[in-house]
């Protein structure tokens, strides 16, 4: 590569680690800049003293002025931006390296940037210049793992990622404004196989992260939720979620994104200042101990139902460097000759997991990959029994969800018969009277049991069908347990209601609810569904049927606008 290597933002958290990166595994010559000349001639200082005999200049660059005049007259073989935050940057530097015909590779997480640098493949490829985002935790580790633990598989459900950082990890007041920037805002998403907006910093979870133990995590915005749907297309759910290690940090910044979501702020942008100074008081707590985990579900080579989730975790700081090893392998990449071609792409595929991982041996920065496989029948081929082969294919198909399956169809509801049954259908969440409209369900694999979730034109209602351990299987509307009793029939199958609970408390049989359930398929071969339900001294709560077919299209292209 002929050229040094012009490093902006080289002196800065990621940017400094890199260069040091670049300076022990690589002869490369190398330039560290940024808006701070001192800071960078002394960054620049250090590492040769650290590396005798190696070219390592520093200079004042101001990445928001750059040119490509500017950048011609360096004369760099390359150029890479490691200033950040990019969710308040612009695609003005990429352009002035393609003007200047310089190869360009940056570290952004962030989605708008990164998604947007496509916009400049046209004019990379007529300069011959290879323009890369995202060579950093997300999109490039994160998309190469997802990768690996999928490699062979007939599909994949569900993708989630999660870092944590830990607490005592640097962090500038410009990283507090990027987070800031979306806690409470809607962030698009991939759920259920469709795509929605949930606030940033919503869907908090609990996730164990190797011997780094419980850390609350919390959605946010990141490549990966536009990226790995478009790479690895998952059919039910792509999320991204981080966090920071203490909990009064992590549930105080949701605690104020409800504010936001609530309008009574339009952002948490300036509050930066106060909560920087407040986080800035905590250093002394936690630890310097980071991780990542990525899992994903789907069906392996086999068909079987498989779950994997590879594990990474970093001791003593070193963390800080795993975001600048994707980038570190691109470089010695590109320097060898075995770069991407030109054009400009966000980093996913370019680098295979193993090439990233090679990295790591510097660090101490450990990795382990675990799942299961589980082969055991669906919930109601357990139920049924043999009887279960000879239903209907479409029925089959529905009863066989995976870990997770779609159906979409038009249905009709027949509503509550008088004004006590509909007061009665509300506390189970039943449809009102509804003609001809669209309908979705969802089988979602919970536990041993599956969650469905059924769509009559926009009115929601859900229930959890476990087995009952007698041949049957339990259907949960929230407290109320309603054993039932699968029969095949000639034409499909039948359930039967065999009793009513309140939790495990028997209710009494004369109240007991009048349920009949027939499948079966109708003159177009589609699954087809009759479901009636009604109380004594009530009448009829609800009535549902209609056709359903596999939803086998898969979540629509991501639309910032949809």
């Amino acid at each position: 590569m002929p050229g040094a290597v012009l490093l902006i933002g080289g002196s800065g958290t990621f940017g400094s680690r890199l260069a040091e990166g670049l300076a022990a595994t690589t002869d490369l010559a190398l330039v560290v800049a940024g808006r701070d000349g001192a800071k960078a001639r002394e960054t620049a200082a250090q590492l040769q003293r650290r590396f005798p005999g190696r070219a390592i200049t520093g200079i004042a660059l101001d990445r928001a002025a750059v040119t490509a005049a500017a950048l011609s007259a360096l004369g760099a073989g390359l150029l890479v931006d490691a200033a950040g935050p990019f969710q308040f940057t612009d695609l003005a530097l990429p352009r002035a390296a393609i003007a200047a015909g310089i190869p360009y590779l940056d570290l952004a997480d962030a989605t708008g940037f990164v998604s947007s640098i496509e916009q400049l493949d046209g004019a990379a490829k007529r300069a011959g210049v290879a323009v890369v985002a995202g060579a950093s935790s997300t999109p490039a580790l994160s998309a190469a793992v997802v990768d690996d633990l999928t490699l062979g598989w007939q599909r994949l459900d569900t993708v989630e990622v999660a870092i944590s950082p830990g607490n005592r990890a640097p962090r500038g007041l410009s990283v507090v404004r990027a987070i800031l920037s979306y806690v409470g805002r809607p962030v698009r998403v991939l759920v259920d196989g469709q795509w929605a907006s949930r606030p940033g910093f919503s869907m908090l979870a609990r996730r164990r992260i190797g011997p780094l133990g419980a850390r609350w995590l919390a959605l946010c915005d990141a490549p990966d939720l536009v990226l790995l749907p478009r790479r690895a297309a998952p059919r039910r759910s792509a999320i991204f979620r981080a966090g920071l290690e203490l909990p009064i940090l992590h549930l105080g910044l949701y605690a104020l994104g409800l504010l936001v979501r609530a309008r009574l702020l339009r952002a948490l942008t300036p509050l930066a200042r106060p909560l920087h100074w407040c986080a800035d008081r905590l250093l002394a707590f936690g630890t310097d101990r980071g991780g990542m985990v990525v899992e994903v579900k789907g069906l392996d080579a086999a068909g079987r139902r498989c779950r994997r989730r590879w594990i990474l975790w970093a001791e003593a700081g070193q963390g800080l460097y795993v975001p600048t090893l994707p980038a570190l392998a691109l470089i010695r990449s590109i320097a060898a000759g075995r770069g991407p071609a030109p054009g400009a792409v966000p980093c996913v595929g370019l680098l295979p997991l193993a090439t990233i991982a090679a990295e790591f041996d510097r660090h101490r920065i450990t990795t382990q990959t675990d799942g299961e496989t589980d082969d055991s029948p669906p919930l109601f081929a357990g139920a049924v029994g043999p009887g279960f082969a000879h239903l209907p294919a479409p029925i089959r198909t529905l009863h066989s969800p995976g870990w997770w399956a779609a159906f979409r169809g038009r249905g009709r509801v027949d509503g509550a018969a008088n004004p006590l049954g509909r007061l009665v259908a509300r506390l189970f969440g039943f449809p009102p009277t509804l003609a001809d409209v669209p309908v979705r369900v969802t089988i979602a694999r919970d536990g041993r049991g599956e969650r469905w979730r059924r769509d009559f034109g926009g009115h929601l209602f859900s229930s959890h069908l476990r087995p009952d351990g007698g041949g049957g299987v339990v259907e949960c509307f929230g407290p109320f347990h309603f054993p039932l009793r699968l029969t095949p029939t000639p034409g499909g199958l039948r359930y039967d209601i065999a009793g009513w609970r309140l939790g495990r408390l028997p209710l009494p049989g004369f109240l007991e609810p009048r349920i009949a359930v027939e499948e079966t398929i109708d003159a177009q071969g589609r699954f087809h569904f009759d479901v009636a339900l009604s109380l004594p001294l009530v009448g009829r709560m609800v009535r549902y049927r209609g056709w359903l077919e596999a939803d086998e299209a898969g979540p629509a292209p991501f639309s910032p606008h949809s």
